[in-house]
């Protein structure tokens, strides 16, 4: 018997294969992963980026410990929220999670929470 080895190593074809093959699989998974998770995140992020940005007084924001209020006062890192009467507290900008403008005078938001405040009331 011949070994058929030195054969095959004599016509210059490595044993294992070509070593790019190993990598097509990861390079597609990594590929993969940015496309579905990285991407989208980096959108996100700059969407609420673009929203603390254009925040103006009167606008109503939500922080990331989920405080609801309207923004009474913005100053250059931190923002003023006003979650009662009289009751004002102040946040850094980065802990601002989402700003929705301001709701035109006698809208559904405007009645649903007079509705509200109402009802607790009696």
């Amino acid at each position: 018997m011949t070994n058929i080895f030195p054969l095959i190593l004599a016509e210059g074809a490595p044993p294992g294969g070509n070593p790019l093959d190993m990598f097509v699989p990861l390079i597609l998974i990594f590929g993969l992963m940015y496309f579905l998770m990285i991407r989208p995140q980096r959108q996100k992020q700059k969407a609420v980026q673009k929203q603390i940005s254009e925040m103006k007084t009167g606008d109503r924001a939500v922080t990331i410990g989920g405080i609801h209020g309207l923004v009474a006062n913005i100053k250059k890192t931190t923002v003023v929220l006003k979650v009662d009467d009289g009751t004002r507290i102040e946040f850094d900008k980065s802990a601002v999670a989402t700003v929705t403008k301001k709701d035109k005078p006698g809208a559904e938001g405007e009645k649903a929470e007079d509705s509200s405040t109402e009802d607790e009331k009696k």
